[in-house]
């Protein structure tokens, strides 16, 4: 795995607990690339979300096994191990400024995000820092509006707010929880995830308790 992105223009950062990573953040991922011309896109499993229950999570290595099945055949995608092996939560600031010691002066780092959590930007830990270390990609899900991004100009002020960029995609409807209920329900999650990461989910029995 490349560490070293001292030499790219742009680089894009999908973070995440991916549990499991599904077709739409493949989809919003590669709009995402094209539309805004990166180099290549960084997924980045969260360890310990420090939003979330440890319990209602599956274990981290297994998470990143999944982000690797999922996003192998495409060129421009890669994972890294950053969060996995960095103790404590997973901050983003703390990961972004991380990155930002392996890029060149003139590197561009666009963090990926739903629109829908944007909502709560103005709490995240550092996020002053983080908007001036990054640029942040507000992807629309459907059936939500972007004008989200507009109510946080004044927790943020204009300088910051201007480094969020509303970014439509038409993905599809499709979210983690969602697939963790079919997998227990015992309905198909065929087409939901890539191939590959259906069938690692079916091997290890992963979301049937």
């Amino acid at each position: 795995m490349r560490e070293d992105w001292k030499a790219l223009h742009a680089i894009g950062v999908m973070g995440g607990t991916f549990d499991p990573i599904h077709n739409g953040h493949l989809f919003a991922a590669e709009a995402v690339r094209q539309g805004f011309g990166l180099d290549v896109v960084i997924f980045i499993p969260a360890a310990r979300p420090p939003h979330k229950n440890a319990s209602e999570v599956s274990d981290p290595e297994t998470r990143y096994v999944m982000v690797e099945l999922a996003t192998a055949d495409n060129p421009y995608f890669v994972v890294s191990r950053i969060e996995l092996d960095r103790p404590g939560p997973s901050h983003t600031v703390d990961t972004i400024a991380a990155l930002k010691e392996n890029t060149g002066p003139d590197t561009d780092i666009y963090f990926i995000t739903g629109a829908d959590a944007m909502q709560d930007l103005y709490k995240w830990k550092d996020h002053d820092t983080l908007l001036l270390l990054c640029k942040i990609v507000a992807v629309a899900r459907p059936g939500y509006s972007l004008k989200v991004t507009e109510s946080l100009r004044s927790h943020l002020g204009d300088a910051l707010w201007a480094r969020i960029y509303p970014f439509e995609v038409p993905a599809l409807a499709i979210s983690s929880s969602e697939i963790r209920e079919r997998v227990r329900t015992g309905k198909s999650i065929k087409y939901l995830v890539p191939p590959t990461v259906e069938h690692y989910i079916r091997k290890v029995g992963l979301y049937v308790k």
